[in-house]
Formats: C-alpha cells, structure tokens, sequence
C-alpha cells in the first residue's frame, strides 16, 4: 500500500477540515461552483467523480467472468450478501436511528436526506479498495477480481431499480431520469472506458504498459477524491458549524452496518466451509461501499448541499477505519477456516 492508500482516514479528515474552513471563510466562491450543473448534475463534481472512478473500471479484468462457474459458493455468498441483504439492512438501520432513536435531534427532512445517502451507501459494492482488503487479507486474487467483475456488471442494472424501490420505502421522491442517467454517467460510461483502455494497453497481456498507466494516473484519482470531499464539505460549511453533532450521529448507524454484514457473512462463510482465502475477500466485498457512486447519485438526485450527500462522504471517513479493523479480525481468525 503507498501512502494514499494507507492514510486514507487521515487525507479524508484534512479535507474535511479544509472544506469546511474554505466554505465558511469563501461561501461566495461555493455557491458561484454550486451554479455549475447541467441535468442536475454539477459539472465539476462529475469530473472529479470521474477522475476517481475512471482508474478502477481499468484495474478490472471483465475478462475473467468467463471463470465465474469457479468456486460458486464464494461468489453466490458476495451476491446474496450485496443484493440481498445489505441494501435493506441499511434502509432499516437508517430509518430506526433517523424516524426513531434520533427523531428529536434531526428535523423530518434531512433525517430523510440522511437515510437517502445511507441507501445509496448500502446499494453500492465496492469496487476498487476490495483489492486492497483482499490482499491483506492474503486472498485469491483473481477470484477477488471475479466477484468484483461480475457485481461491477450487476450493479448497471440492479443500482437503480433497488435504490428506487428503497427510496420509495422511507418515503422520497425521486426522479427516475436522474437516477438512470447518474448510473449510465458514473457506472456503464467508466465501465466501458476502463474495458476499452485496458484492450489498447494491454495487448500483449503482461500489464507492463497498463501497469504504467495507472500509476500515471493514479495521482489524479487522489485528486479527485479530496477535492471532492474539500467541495462537499465546503458546500456543507454553515450546516456542518451550525450541527456538528450530524456527522457522529450519522456515523453510528454506517459503523454498527459496517461490522454487523461483516459477521452475519463471515459466519455464513464459516458455514459454507469456504477456505480463507476466498472468504475472507468475498465478505469485505460484502461489507465495503462504492462511496465514489453514492457521493455521486447523492449529488445528482437531492444536491451539493444536502444531507445525503453529507452522509455519503461521511461513509468514506467511516469506511476505511472500520474495514482496517475487520482485516486484522480476519488476518487473526485464519485458522477458523
């Protein structure tokens, strides 16, 4: 891991800080860049998100979904636990703690907008940090790369419907144009480029040239992902100075998320009888988030400056804290498997 990588948690909380201090002290600059949407979707955030995005879709071999018949028992406990679970675990805990154990600190609309940014959290499967976990976690690689291949295709078709369905369910209104063109903008159009840019660099199939490639542009993801927090938060300056509490409230509900799919998919794993290596991926697959996406729906469909789109980002300052833990927990649990 290079350093980005590892100090994650602590980039997020200095652009967070950054954010905040850059909106309070510049709110006319921010509200000039809010004006910068088209379709309802602000185009410097949508670069920004792409920037992000854009370098994981080429570090994904789509190729390798033809080994998917491979160790079914692996990849069928990541979709269950992804499409079938976890989506709905967040919607729950979101309207428990927002509709009910914090009804009196939150008022009725941005308690919605807070489950909204969970919903959209708790949809999207991570993508790119689950090679990371898989490998310190010592998992098969390559069948890490076809979980995430085959939920990467999934995801095109199934993102929108289960997100509609369970925004439906807490009772928000979304419009389902924006929805659609926010998976086509973030989902297939990455997708499509990372396939079309990994055939071109990698004809020879020995990675040198890709692999060159993404180190190349590896830099500007970063870019893109604390720029994208610094202008988040920075449109969320005044909301964030006036409750600050906002932030550990909606922390609770993703933390308490995060370890509860974890275990409920480690145990079915346990169950299952499948060795280490493939169970330890298959449930961090489960349990971590494509936070890039959800910032980026959140944005398009409730706005820079809602809570949705403050409980997304919030979600990337919780995730890699909590996931770091879980990979020790598994590191030491080896021998259960």
């Amino acid at each position: 891991m290079g350093i980005f990588e590892r100090y994650l948690s602590v980039w997020v909380g200095l652009g967070i800080i950054a954010g905040v201090i850059l909106g309070y002290a510049l709110p006319d600059v921010f509200a000039v860049i809010a004006t910068w949407e088209y379709a309802h979707v602000n185009i410097l955030i949508a670069v920004l998100i792409w920037l992000m995005v854009y370098p994981m879709m080429v570090q994904v071999d789509f190729s390798s979904i033809k080994d998917v018949g491979k160790k079914p028992k692996g990849l069928a406990l990541t979709l269950v636990i992804n499409w079938l679970i976890k989506p709905f675990t967040m919607a729950a805990l979101g309207w428990l703690f927002f509709k009910v154990f914090f009804a009196s600190m939150v008022d009725p609309q941005t308690a919605n907008e807070y489950i909204a940014g969970m919903i959209l959290l708790g949809v999207a499967p991570c993508t790119a940090m689950v090679f990371v976990w898989s490998q310190m976690t010592k998992g098969d690689a390559n069948y890490t790369l076809v979980q995430v291949s085959v939920n990467d295709v999934i995801m095109i078709f199934a993102f929108a419907p289960i997100t509609a369905f369970l925004l439906g369910m807490t009772d928000i209104t979304i419009p389902w144009e924006t929805l659609i063109l926010s998976v086509v903008l973030y989902v297939l159009l990455p997708l499509v480029a990372g396939v079309i840019t990994r055939k071109a660099l990698d004809k020879k199939d020995d990675h040198h040239k890709l692999n060159d490639f993404l180190a190349k542009i590896k830099p500007y993801s970063i870019v893109g992902l604390i720029s994208t927090v610094v202008l988040l938060f920075g449109f969320q300056a005044q909301t964030i100075l006036d409750k600050p509490q906002d932030i550990f409230l909606i922390a609770i509900p993703l933390v308490i998320q995060t370890y509860g799919i974890f275990f409920i998919a480690y145990a079915l794993a346990k169950y299952m009888k499948l060795p280490h290596n493939i169970a330890a991926p298959a449930c961090m697959i489960g349990t971590s988030n494509f936070f890039e996406l959800a910032v980026a729906v959140a944005i398009s469909l409730f706005g820079l400056h809602s809570g949705a789109a403050l409980a997304t980002v919030v979600g990337v300052l919780v995730e890699v804290p909590v996931m770091l833990s879980l990979v020790a927990f598994a590191n030491r649990t080896r021998h259960w498997f």
